[in-house]
């Protein structure tokens, strides 16, 4: 199985959507076919043995819509939107122009002063200019869709426009067959160019929600310094290859994922973590793309380049985020299927009943109602709806480190009732610290001195805690250690060494009582997990590590709560552990989940789920993996370069533990803005529909004019992406 993301040319509104989709879904070879009306993009995955990328476009140009090849240069600038953009505003300009100078001629206080058969004679031509040159788009658009029977928004404004047009025409240049009246250039005029200055305004305002994805490109270096046989040379970033060493100066941008092999530098890591204070680098870390050198001088090893780099493995997940459909779309999708056929429909009848019983003369009035049913219609604001939602939506989310998959994800998220927190690694920092430490008879330093010696051939996590506590930041109150010899490491019990003479057995209770010695005299009572010593066969002292809470978890904790969330903690440590854990945290005692084996995890979450809880479950993506495919929401806690979780739905770069409650307040703001934009598209259809067609005309005297239709129609869509726009001003935090 393959996946493409092609860029489509023409789409216009959601009835555009359905007829790629549906070729495309027909196609041998093709699974599933999702086009977004926002990105402008068809997603498809496919048989590679079957069909090839070649099939796929021209199946795209079948349906009567064009691709344009999509380069890393149109990702950052926007597809050459910007060209299209100013071509939709200079035609709108001119279209609208053309037609408020008819429309002010006809309108001349006191009557034009020559035959009106004359103006409009005068008229005919910039009107035909108008109606088949900045107009062509609709028709051409509108003729492509017909030998397949397949009706969009193109169709309803050429059908509309064309009928103003050519009545017109008649009545200029046929007046002796019996038609008389005033014409409609100027509205058919207006109403283009109130079409096309919309689809400006709609251009703009996409544009402005895809700004994630340019912002995100934007954040690399255009050059790289590479050192090649001892010389530095700028290089273009696509030139950089997998084991090139580069140079990265102080105030530059690391060009490409790696390894630091000379000097040392601190790095401003918050375009992926979020974190404010540059982290501190040296020989042997990895540093990644895009993110500043704020200090020293180094070199680097390149490990990942190109679309390997985590830049650019966020940058895909959120393009493929942007792309995607959520569950709720499927209203849109089924109502826009009969959509346009409905509105001819309803023109047609329309057009009939007004013949029938309007008042004289009865063609024009007619005519007038019919177009502006046809113009009002808006199928663009039913298919833009949701996926520019979800564009800012999860635009915004990768600017506060939230990474969403997909719009079914960002659904679900709103629904979530409880969230399940992983201790080690997600509420805890995942790293043994020493809490405590016990001495019967020697000094706390003399104590920690003898067994850091002997702890220091140990790879164990509690030899890593006693090293650290030994060998503080701070070199002046370094813990002077010797070398021990004799050292053994015994398996799930500890280490045994001699330092300076001394016999040290280091370890749990059960090492020391099978070696004879007791524990239990004067030692206290401990909570956290302890380490036994002895020196030479007597308890010396106890140490006590534990894993300790991140400083945000409660804050964090108490963030989900103000959202109506129940939190539960599970961890496989001991209930004592987790009840200490949980106590700072500020979790229930009645909420904790303890010795809970990794392979158990996914079980705990489906008996909650069985409850009828909505559960995401929040852990590191690698060990949590079957609960977080387990959970409604899998909700993975990233660590800088590790983007490509593919058990979570969500993935949080860095470390805080509070954008998980963001997470869910974006999605739920998400929803709700789909909610509205689609009550809008619904309901102003539903509206003015009626109104266009003349309801109001017996009882108010009220007929919609088609100009005054256009307008609506134009706004309509607008309002719908200015509505999701509105999101760019949430904060997660």
């Amino acid at each position: 199985m393959a996946e493409l993301d092609i860029p489509v040319i023409g789409m216009t509104c959601a009835s555009c959507v359905n007829r790629i989709e549906r070729y495309l879904n027909k196609a041998d070879g093709v699974t599933e076919a999702t086009v977004n009306l926002a990105t402008e993009r068809a997603t498809v995955r496919f048989d590679a043995a079957v069909i090839n990328r070649t099939a796929i476009v021209n199946t795209i140009r079948d349906a009567g819509y064009d691709v344009r090849e999509a380069t890393s240069a149109t990702r950052e600038h926007g597809d050459g939107h910007a060209d299209e953009q100013r071509r939709l505003l200079e035609q709108a300009l001119a279209a609208t122009g053309i037609g408020l100078a008819m429309m002010a001629v006809m309108l001349w206080p006191g009557g034009v002063p020559w035959p009106m058969e004359r103006v409009n004679v005068w008229f005919l031509v910039p009107a035909t200019v108008v109606q088949f040159v900045f107009g062509r788009r609709f028709l051409v658009a509108a003729a492509k869709g017909l030998p397949h029977g397949d009706l969009n928004m193109n169709t309803l404004v050429a059908m509309g426009t064309l009928a103003a047009y050519s009545y017109s025409v008649v009545v200029t240049l046929l007046p002796d067959v019996g038609v008389r009246g005033e014409t409609y250039f100027d509205s058919a005029a207006v109403i283009i160019g109130l079409i096309l200055f919309g689809r400006w305004l709609e251009a703009r305002a996409k544009g402005q929600a895809a700004g994630a994805v340019k912002a995100l490109l934007q954040l690399r270096p255009a050059t790289a310094r590479v050192v090649r046989n001892g010389v530095e040379l700028d290089l273009p970033l696509e030139q950089v290859r997998v084991g090139d060493l580069v140079r990265v100066r102080p105030g530059d941008k690391v060009p490409v994922d790696g390894v630091l092999t000379d000097g040392a530098s601190a790095l401003d890591e918050s375009m992926l973590t979020g974190e404010s204070l540059p982290v501190e680098k040296g020989v042997g870390d990895s540093v990644i793309g895009a993110t500043l050198n704020t200090s020293g001088s180094f070199v680097m090893r390149a490990e990942k380049v190109g679309s390997e780099t985590a830049l650019e493995q966020i940058v895909a997940l959120v393009e493929r985020a942007q792309g995607s459909k959520a569950p709720i779309q499927r209203v849109a999708d089924r109502v826009t299927g009969w959509f346009v056929p409905a509105v001819m429909g309803v023109a047609l009848l329309t057009f009939a009943a007004w013949m029938l019983i309007g008042p004289q003369p009865r063609l024009p009035f007619a005519l007038t109602a019919a177009v502006a049913v046809l113009i009002i219609a808006c199928p663009c604001a039913m298919g833009l709806a949701t996926p520019t939602a979800i564009m800012v939506g999860t635009g915004k989310g990768a600017e506060h480190g939230i990474l969403v998959r997909n719009g079914a994800a960002l659904e679900e998220a709103q629904r979530v009732t409880t969230v399940i927190l992983d201790k080690t690694g997600t509420l805890t920092r995942g790293v043994l610290s020493v809490t405590g430490i016990w001495t019967r008879d020697l000094a706390e330093d003399e104590l920690l001195r003898l067994v850091a010696a002997a702890e220091r051939g140990s790879e164990h996590p509690v030899a890593e805690a006693i090293l650290r506590r030994a060998t503080p930041p701070d070199a002046a109150a370094a813990v002077t250690a010797v070398t021990a010899s004799d050292f053994e490491a015994i398996p799930g019990g500890g280490v045994r060494a001699t330092v300076e003479g001394r016999a040290l057995l280091i370890g749990s209770e059960r090492l020391l009582h099978d070696a004879g010695i007791a524990v239990d005299a004067g030692a206290p009572e401990l909570g956290d997990s302890p380490v036994f010593v002895a020196i030479d066969g007597r308890l010396a002292g106890v140490f006590t590590v534990a894993d300790t809470l991140r400083p945000e978890a409660p804050e964090a904790v108490r963030r989900l709560r103000q959202r109506g969330l129940e939190v539960w903690m599970i961890t496989g440590d001991r209930t004592a552990t987790a009840q200490a854990i949980a106590r700072q945290a500020g979790i229930g005692p009645d909420r904790i989940l303890a010795e809970v084996l990794p392979g158990q995890k996914a079980a705990k979450v489906a008996e909650l789920q069985a409850g009828g809880a909505v559960v995401a479950m929040v852990g590191d993506g690698v060990n949590d993996a079957p609960a977080l495919a387990q959970a409604d929401l899998g909700i993975a806690i990233g660590t800088g370069a590790d983007v490509a979780l593919e058990a979570s739905d969500i993935t949080i770069l860095g470390e805080d533990l509070r954008s998980v409650a963001g997470s869910i307040g974006l999605s739920r703001a998400t929803m709700r803005t789909i909610r509205q934009n689609l009550g809008w598209a619904f309901g102003y259809n539903l509206l003015l529909i009626p109104v266009a067609a003349g309801v109001l005309f017996p009882i108010i005297g009220l007929l919609l004019s088609p100009a005054l239709a256009a307008a609506a129609m134009a706004l309509s869509s607008v309002s719908v992406v200015s509505n999701s726009l509105r999101l760019r001003t949430f904060n997660p935090a």
